[in-house]
Order: structure tokens, then C-alpha cells, then sequence
């Protein structure tokens, strides 16, 4: 036993004696400058970086689009949507269509007019002294005859255009600040900008928007792919995929994380029997430019079709199916520059394909005639097109002088006859435009048998 009890004595002597030995050495050390006097301390806390370690920290992103936040994470969704939901609005589009009509011969007729309501949702990304700027998708905007905003639900107000970016899919609109009440004024606000390119798979998300044109409304789900390009929505951005339920009407709507960062504008879902929670939104990070140039343009002003601007062109649309087949720029391909064109000795040649007009990009003839609508005649307007330049096309901008509009009597059967419109969704305008499908399947025929305008 006495055995056992010095052999535990003489154990803790020697840990004891050791332990001193061992302060003894790193405080005489510290002292002698052998060693630094934080080193100790190190043992539990990291060291401050050192100058040459902070050189190669990369510096914050100054980019108001892409800039990380410090922004909190909501406790509860309540919380959140409670928050986020004044910077959502709904979107009452009056829609503008034209329809070709045909007799029982088959001959073309005088055309019929139509407008039929669309919804849709935008989001309140800007607010100066006079305007409310608010971003959506452009397909909710365009044909636009009229246009409205809801605030809360509650207060309609109209709204005008100022951009749109077709190759996006994203439009900039305003409401006139004037003519929307003080109350409301008071329970809006600008929703804050989040960094897409953060967001990660599976993190938790909540959509915001009009469905089905009945009201704001709110769906949760989770990120469930970044980076998605779904060709059936014709749009060219790499969207974030999302299970948050997405229905019609939620078209421009939010995209929130849990910080109450807006993330991504909803653009659609896909559709079938066989699919569900299958929605998408364009990237926030995408619509930065979007913002920044289009919130500085004027607000779009319909111009009396007597002082319009036109191009004195023919054209016809490369959708995405013909631009694959033949390895073609999607856009406008110029089929004619007309003798008598305003841009006869412009840079537009024969054979481009325009894909931006006033700095928006266009895709079909009937946005082009949207803007054109908007323009005056003598206006000098920039343009890009793509150009067949040795084998591959090569991108062109220059300006262009519009020149005035010819106006016909509709009354006339004269100008019945010549109207050569398509349908809203298609490629052509009446003979004074100068837009149409020349390879429409009647025009050989018509062109064969009589001159009705072409």
C-alpha cells in the first residue's frame, strides 16, 4: 500500500514540477523575445489576420445587384410576408389584339379589333420624388392598351411603361406617384435586393404574387435547381426551379428567401398532367441591367398614328425553332428595305436581324410595332442587329432615322383590302408599315392574282 501511495505522490510531484518548468520556459521566452506575446493566448482564440494575409481577402462586390446584405433572418414566415408584402403589386393589362379575317372563299377581309384583360404581378424595386418603378415580365405588359396597378389590394391606379427586354422576359413600369393616395404611399415600400447567385439548392423560398387574378397570394417551397434553361418559355435566362406552387397570374411576382431578400421574379411553371411543382423565376442578378436602364427612360407615350415613325421594311420572325434549324440569330430578319425607306441609306442592310430597338431587345415584329408606336417620326433611333459577316454572325448597332408613318382611310375598302395584319401573336402590320410574313402562305397566291396591298 505504501508502495502504491509514493508512486502516486511522486507522479503528481513530477506533473507539477514539469508544469513550472514549462511556464518558466515560455514566460522567459516571451520576455527574451524568442517567441511573440500573444502566443499563448493563441492556444484558444484565432489570430487576427496579418497584413499580407488581408491582401489576398477578396474585397465586397460594389454592385448594388450582387452585394451581400446583413440582413436577418425572419423567425417566423407570418413575420416575413408581413413585411414583404407591401413591396408586391398586381397588374391589370388590357390587352390589344388583331385578327386577320377570311371569307368563305378565302380571301383575306377587314381585320377585327379586340381587347381582352390579363393579370399579372410586379414587384416595387425603385421609388424617386414622382414615380414608383416596378419590375415585372415583360409578356404581362406587352399588347398593352391600358394598364393598371393594385396596391394592397385595395387602390387601382394606372400605370405606364417605361422598358421592356423581350430576350429576358422582364419589363420596367411606373405609376405616377400624384395619383396614388397618401395612406397607401405610407404602406408601400422598395423590396430589397437579394444575391442570386447565393442562393443554394434546398434553402427555403416563398413566392408572392396574383394568382389567378383574385388577390396577392402566398406559396412556400424550397429552391430545387439553379440554373435551369427551359426552351418551351423562350426565355434565355438560367432560371432558379422552385416547388413553391406558381399559377397563373403569379407572372412577375416574388421570389423571397427567408432575409426577406428578393431573390428572383416569377416567370411561369410547367405545365402537364404529369408535373407538378415545377416553378421558375429569373434570377435577380439577371434583372440588375434590366433596372438600371430602364428605370432612366421616359415613360412610354402614345404617339397619334399620324406622327409615328416606321422603317419602310419587310419582315418576317426567327423563332427559336427556325433560328436551330438553320443555325440563325433569333429576332426581326429584314426581308426588304423598300425603295422609298426612311433607312434606305442607313447601316440596316437586307438580311440583318434586328434584336434591339431604342435599346430594348425585340424578338418579333409585333414588338416592334409595340415600340414603334411609341416613336416619332425624325426620331433617331439606335439599333442592333445581327449580320451574316464570313459565315457568322456578327453584332452591329447604329442609328437610324425613322420616317412617317402613311396613314390610310380605314373607311375605304381600299384600305380594307391592303390591311395585311396577322394575329397578336404574329409577325405582321398593315401594308403602310410595311410588316408582314412574306412567307405567308396566301402571299404568292394574292401577289399572283392581285394586288391587295402588297
Amino acid at each position: 500500500m505504501k508502495k502504491v501511495l509514493t508512486v502516486i505522490i511522486s507522479a503528481i510531484s513530477f506533473g507539477l514540477i514539469a508544469g513550472l518548468i514549462m511556464v518558466g520556459v515560455n514566460v522567459f521566452s516571451v520576455k527574451s523575445g524568442i517567441m511573440p506575446n500573444n502566443y499563448i493566448t493563441n492556444e484558444i482564440e484565432n489570430v487576427a489576420p496579418t497584413e499580407a494575409e488581408t491582401e489576398t481577402i477578396p474585397a465586397e462586390s460594389t454592385n448594388k445587384y450582387t452585394e451581400s446584405h446583413n440582413y436577418s433572418y425572419y423567425d417566423d414566415i407570418p413575420d416575413l410576408i408581413n413585411d414583404v408584402m407591401p413591396t408586391v403589386v398586381s397588374i391589370t393589362n388590357m390587352q390589344k389584339f388583331r385578327q386577320n379575317g377570311y371569307s368563305i372563299w378565302g380571301f383575306r377581309v377587314a381585320p377585327q379589333e379586340y381587347e381582352a384583360p390579363a393579370s399579372g404581378s410586379g414587384v416595387i424595386v425603385g421609388m424617386t420624388d414622382k414615380q414608383i418603378i416596378i419590375l415585372t415580365n415583360n409578356h404581362v405588359v406587352e399588347s398593352s392598351a391600358s394598364l393598371s396597378v393594385t396596391f394592397n389590394d385595395t387602390e387601382t391606379v394606372e400605370a405606364a411603361i417605361k422598358g421592356t427586354d423581350s430576350s429576358k422576359d422582364l419589363a420596367i413600369i411606373s405609376v405616377d406617384k400624384s395619383k396614388v393616395k397618401k395612406e397607401i404611399l405610407d404602406n408601400i415600400k422598395e423590396s430589397k435586393l437579394g444575391n442570386s447567385d447565393n442562393v443554394k439548392v434546398g434553402e427555403t423560398v416563398v413566392a408572392i404574387g396574383n394568382a389567378l387574378g383574385i388577390g396577392q397570394s402566398v406559396t412556400t417551397g424550397i429552391v430545387s435547381a439553379k440554373d435551369r434553361e427551359i426552351d418551351e418559355l423562350g426565355n434565355s435566362s438560367k432560371l432558379i426551379q422552385t416547388d413553391a406552387a406558381i399559377n397563373p397570374g403569379n407572372s412577375g411576382g416574388a421570389l423571397i428567401n427567408l432575409k426577406g431578400e428578393l431573390i428572383g421574379i416569377n416567370v411561369a411553371k410547367s405545365s402537364g398532367n404529369a408535373i407538378e411543382g415545377m416553378g421558375y423565376a429569373i434570377p435577380i442578378n439577371v434583372a440588375g441591367e434590366v433596372i438600371e436602364t430602364m428605370s432612366k427612360k421616359k415613360d412610354r407615350e402614345q404617339i397619334p398614328e399620324n406622327e409615328q415613325g416606321q422603317l419602310g421594311i419587310n419582315a418576317r420572325n426567327i423563332d427559336s425553332q427556325t433560328a436551330e434549324s438553320f443555325d440563325m440569330p433569333e429576332g426581326i430578319y429584314v426581308y426588304r428595305i423598300l425603295e422609298d425607306s426612311p433607312v434606305k441609306n442607313s447601316d440596316l442592310r437586307e438580311k440583318d436581324i434586328i434584336v434591339s430597338f431604342d435599346d430594348q431587345s425585340v424578338k418579333t415584329v409585333s414588338e416592334l410595332q409595340d415600340l414603334l408606336r411609341y416613336t416619332r417620326a425624325g426620331q433617331e433611333v439606335k439599333i442592333k442587329v445581327k449580320r451574316l459577316d464570313g459565315g457568322e454572325y456578327v453584332e452591329k448597332e447604329f442609328t437610324v432615322t425613322l420616317g412617317k408613318k402613311t396613314v390610310t382611310n380605314e373607311n375605304t375598302e381600299e384600305s380594307k383590302a391592303s390591311d395585311n395584319s396577322q394575329d397578336g401573336s404574329a409577325e405582321g402590320n398593315n401594308n403602310d408599315g410595311n410588316y408582314y410574313d412574306p412567307f405567308d402562305d396566301f402571299d404568292d397566291f394574292f401577289k399572283r392574282f392581285g394586288n391587295f396591298g402588297w
